[in-house]
């Protein structure tokens, strides 16, 4: 095959798919309706004028026939007062007349035939009409109504051009919304084991910051008495756990009264 047949070959074939790609039955089956409208048109118009003419001739052998009687009164009075001749003529005339009128009545026969026979085909054509306009109206009433189904049913499965747009922003949203929340969870991660800092200064809650400040208060308290004891001013310090939370202002009050030595005034 040379390269033009395929070339040519290649371009039908694309043609042909963007043609049915195009083309809506619907659409067409309406195209044709009309042009067998206009078609039924043309044969109405055809009878119309077979008619018109048929009727012209009817006149013309009611004209001829007029005539006719005219000259045949003419030839018998012109016999009755002896002229001869004169009714030789007017018979003559008639005669002529009479074959004037044979020709008239042929082609009326002959028009009222056609005339005959594109009525027929207009009936025939407009029950063909009739019937191609239910069928059409059928087809296309069918074909709306596949397409509607066609459309439901490749929206339900997602096939559809629509829902596959739609289905493709959902999956972002979902694959963003899952990025975010994962880079949330990291971050939460990296502040809780202090790789990250809380540059806002409000790390962790309120019953955080109470047990930090405890355990601070409880650290001081634990050094002063390790103090003491070496100074032999009080017992050996307890551990935090024991020691538990710091001591009362009273208390307080009670110690420093236990440091001070005998004979000092209150």
């Amino acid at each position: 095959m040379s390269v033009m047949k395929r070339l040519s070959m290649i371009f039908k074939s694309k043609a042909n798919k963007a043609l049915d790609k195009m083309e809506d039955p619907r659409e067409t089956l309406d195209y044709s309706y009309q042009r067998q409208l206009e078609l039924l048109q043309k044969v109405r118009r055809g009878v119309a004028d077979v008619a018109t003419s048929r009727k012209r001739v009817e006149l013309q052998i009611n004209g001829l026939e007029s005539q006719s009687k005219r000259l045949e009164e003419q030839g018998r009075k012109a016999l009755s007062v002896g002229r001869e001749d004169l009714a030789r003529e007017a018979l003559q005339r008639r005669s002529n007349l009479q074959t004037q009128m044979a020709d008239l009545k042929t082609q009326h026969d002959n028009l009222q035939a056609e005339e005959e026979k594109l009525t027929t085909a207009s009936q025939r054509l407009q029950a063909k009409v009739d019937s191609f306009r239910t069928k059409k109206e059928t087809i296309k009433a069918t074909y709306t109504a596949a397409e509607a189904q066609t459309r439901i049913n490749e929206a339900f499965s997602g096939i559809s051009e629509e829902m596959g747009d739609v289905g493709l922003a959902i999956q972002r949203a979902e694959d963003k919304t899952a990025q975010m929340q994962a880079r949330a969870g990291a971050i939460d991660e990296l502040l809780a084991s202090g790789a990250l800092d809380d540059v806002s200064g409000s790390r962790g809650d309120d019953i955080q910051r109470e047990l930090d400040r405890m355990g601070g208060g409880m650290d001081v308290e634990l050094e002063l008495a390790k103090m003491k004891a070496e100074l032999g001013q009080g017992p050996a310090p307890k551990s935090a756990i024991e020691q538990g939370p710091p001591q009362s202002q009273p208390q307080q009050q009670g110690q420093t009264q236990q440091l001070r030595q005998p004979g000092e005034g209150a």
